[in-house]
């Protein structure tokens, strides 16, 4: 069947671009952590909240966001927000102190969740020939997957020549461009006035998100507060338990939970959560040891993760054209387990040659690419077409979340591992060293070349048992996935 609107590609590569910016924000700064951390003084804890004000702030916001341009027009939400990424962008370039970026970040996290869902919505609502849109959605989800592993690569090469502000000042010609081409070809449908905008029920899921993430890395310290983690806990719970009473009671709620009934979307939704929980933690870790620990330059850690993203670019589109023939059953499985082989397999190659990383990293990146774009199309396609707003938003904030979760429970987990495993070689250290590696190189300045050459070699071993636990876990949680959703898919 012909498509009526000749100028959909040209629509897909405009949201692909703002899709591509806002999924980059995700993982820039991974590569830019140690220099950044450096400049602004900032310990463990506000270096994990600068990463993830992001992410929670977008997951919090999305589901409301998604019914609001179901209300207003996602043309028209869409367009705010780039203006709003474009404006915390700026304030985050030039960001004199650590409170001030994650402030800005959060901001950025505001306009990302206003564009979001209606990147995928105006996709949906534009391709209406069932091949062209699941190839359109192949390439949105090649993009939101690699460009998320593509970040640190971008990151590396900008810091190779710039401060690293400039990880947010490339944002703003991009979103200048972008807004000029939106006006003009993203045509104008008119919103849903009797939709209703729970800002109540988004602001709930926002509290509930952050106050959980606040406890779960409070926890993680070489010496918790335990009266604050147990308030926080219970803010949290709390607020996520107030926000599921009040969209069960709503006429019009934000997330109509009988939508997890369909295993399609509930498969769907699982695998994105785990997917991008496991490449976000990865690519944390990861990002850190090629510099901290193997001392490479932000460019040569950025292009040494290369292979993960490039094969995601190619995977996307690929799994995309093939759904409609495989079925997203057997390709949701088959993509995990890939995902979880290459995350393994990346493990056990860590030190050894070149040819067999790259191997691991273009096998986990294509596992993850394919995973994102079956998961995407599951969502989507599972999903009345009067809800397009609420799938997307379900489905992103299934990407969001699980990369806020993944920052927070893996980035925990590795700072656990590394406190515990320099307290055991050397118990006697100050204190700031058992807070992060980059704590324990900005000590090591202060001391003797012999002091500061044998705290360094004893804060890299300690980095590594953590590293190497949360590739486990990683590995082991796409395994376990894979094997879930096959058996829930079975007759």
């Amino acid at each position: 069947m012909p498509n009526a609107n000749p100028g959909r590609w040209l629509v897909l590569a405009i949201i692909s671009s703002a899709l591509l910016m806002i999924v980059i924000d995700m993982t820039v700064l991974y590569t830019a952590l140690p220099s950044l951390t450096h400049d602004l003084q900032a310990n463990a804890s506000e270096k994990l909240w600068i990463v993830n004000s992001y992410a929670l702030v977008v997951s919090g916001l999305l589901l409301g966001m998604g019914t609001l341009g179901d209300r207003l027009g996602h043309r028209r939400l869409f367009i705010a927000g780039l203006c709003v990424f474009g404006v915390a962008s700026l304030a985050a370039a030039f960001s004199p102190s650590p409170g001030w970026l994650i402030a800005a970040r959060a901001l950025l996290g505001v306009g990302a969740a206003m564009m979001m869902p209606a990147t995928l919505s105006i996709i949906r609502l534009t391709f209406e020939d069932e091949r062209e849109r699941s190839l359109a959605i192949g390439i949105w989800a090649a993009i939101a997957s690699g460009g998320a592993a593509f970040g640190p690569v971008i990151g590396g090469a900008l810091l190779e020549h710039f401060w690293w502000g400039s990880v947010f000042l490339i944002n703003v010609p991009i979103v200048v461009l972008a807004l000029v081409l939106a006006l003009r070809l993203i045509p104008a449908r008119p919103g849903n006035p009797e939709r209703a905008w729970d800002l109540i029920g988004s602001i709930q899921a926002m509290v509930g998100l952050v106050a959980l993430a606040y406890a779960i890395k409070a926890s993680s310290t070489p010496e918790p507060t335990i009266g604050a983690v147990a308030a926080a806990a219970f803010v949290g719970v709390l607020a996520l338990a107030l926000f599921v009473r009040r969209q069960r009671r709503s006429p019009q709620p934000m997330v109509d939970f009988s939508i997890f009934r369909n295993r399609v979307v509930s498969a769907g939704v699982a695998a994105a959560l785990v997917a991008a929980a496991a490449l976000m933690g990865m690519e944390l870790v990861l990002s850190q040891r090629l510099q901290l620990v193997l001392g490479l330059s932000p460019l040569e850690a950025g292009l040494a993760i290369l292979p993960l993203p490039l094969a995601a670019f190619v995977s996307g589109p690929l799994t995309g054209f093939m759904l409609p023939r495989i079925g997203n059953a057997r390709v949701l499985f088959g993509a995990l387990a890939i995902s979880g082989i290459g995350m393994a397999a990346y493990l056990l190659v860590r030190d050894g040659g070149l040819v067999s990383q790259i191997a691991s990293l273009a096998i986990l990146g294509a596992g993850l690419g394919a995973t994102m774009t079956a998961a995407s199309s599951s969502i989507m396609l599972g999903a009345p077409a009067e809800q397009a707003g609420m799938a997307a938003s379900i489905e992103e904030v299934s990407y969001e979340l699980g990369g806020a979760l993944g920052v927070t429970l893996m980035g925990s987990l590795a700072s656990v591992m590394y406190s515990r495993a320099l307290a055991m070689t050397d118990p006697a250290l100050p204190a700031k060293a058992y807070g992060s590696l980059d704590e324990a190189y900005l000590l090591a300045e202060g001391m003797s070349p012999a002091a500061a050459a044998a705290l360094r070699g004893m804060a890299k071993g300690a980095f590594d048992a953590g590293f190497d636990g949360v590739i486990m876990v990683c590995a082991a949680l796409l395994g376990l996935t894979a094997v879930i959703i096959w058996l829930r898919q079975r007759p």
